[in-house]
């Protein structure tokens, strides 16, 4: 818990202190129960053709969906494995979760899979934290202070060269049926990068890029769980966050460019063409 005092610590006068203590200690007991039951045999089951849920998913978000009703009883719910449904950006106070991003990773023992929680307020990210449980990696972000990394702060890379950027990317859930575009995109970024990585968790990719690990992110069809811890961290460790046309970015979109600033207009340039 000492690291998320740290954080804490920075924003002490910010009234996002105590959202940003909640969060970190949900994402930590979460993220217990996913290493625990990390090695055992799993439940599978499929929402959709290649997009699985586990009982890890299930007992994770009950975890914290606990936790947030005795601390916090009074904010919205999206979550999603039992709150996923909305028609429109909420204009309250909302925790935006996801228990358990990277499930195919886990449920096929790659240890590359986070607990993801946002906190936004008329649409707006105000807190987030991403946990990595295998790696006990704690990424906190607080709107106006900072971003951390258990406890230490963090900054986007400094690679201002696209030809010299490390990159990560997704594919959709309908890939199979709807592969061009991504494929194409795909190309493109990898022959004018040094290199793409595409390790299956969004919020961790977006991790990564807050902390310099890669210089730049994108992905299209995702979901608000998938990106409204991460994208506050890229923000609050100095890198910038659009759409494939460098517009305004919201968890509710359906496209992500995220990127250490540097090399942003060299990501939109090649991406626009397959924004939708």
């Amino acid at each position: 818990m000492e690291r998320i005092k740290k954080c804490v610590a920075h924003c002490a006068h910010s009234p996002l202190s105590e959202i940003l203590s909640t969060a970190g200690q949900a994402a930590l007991e979460a993220g217990k129960i996913l290493r625990n039951l990390y090695s055992q045999p799993h439940q599978v089951r499929y929402k959709g053709e290649i997009d699985l849920v586990t009982e890890a998913d299930v007992a994770a978000e009950k975890k914290i969906l606990d936790i947030f009703s005795r601390r916090c009883p009074d904010v919205a719910i999206l979550a999603e494995e039992s709150h996923a449904d909305y028609t429109s950006v909420p204009k309250g106070a909302v925790w935006i979760i996801d228990p358990l991003d990277g499930t195919t990773n886990f449920a096929h023992n790659f240890p590359w899979f986070a607990v993801s929680i946002g906190y936004a307020e008329k649409g707006e990210g105000l807190a987030g934290v991403i946990y990595a449980p295998m790696l006990d990696e704690l990424f906190c972000a607080c709107k106006g202070y900072g971003a951390w990394l258990n406890g230490e702060k963090i900054t986007v890379s400094g690679t201002g060269d696209l030809g010299k950027s490390l990159f990560a990317t997704g594919f959709p859930y309908d890939v199979r049926q709807k592969p061009e575009s991504v494929i194409a995109a795909l190309e493109k970024v990898l022959t004018r990068s040094q290199g793409i990585r595409r390790a299956g968790a969004a919020a961790l990719d977006l991790a990564y890029v807050a902390c310099g690990r890669l210089d730049g992110f994108w992905e299209i069809k995702l979901k608000p769980w998938d990106t409204a811890a991460g994208y506050l961290l890229v923000q609050e460790a100095g890198g910038r966050v659009t759409d494939f046309r460098g517009r305004t970015y919201s968890p509710f979109d359906g496209e992500i460019c995220a990127s250490n600033a540097l090399v942003h207009d060299g990501m939109t340039d090649i991406l626009k063409e397959f924004s939708f």
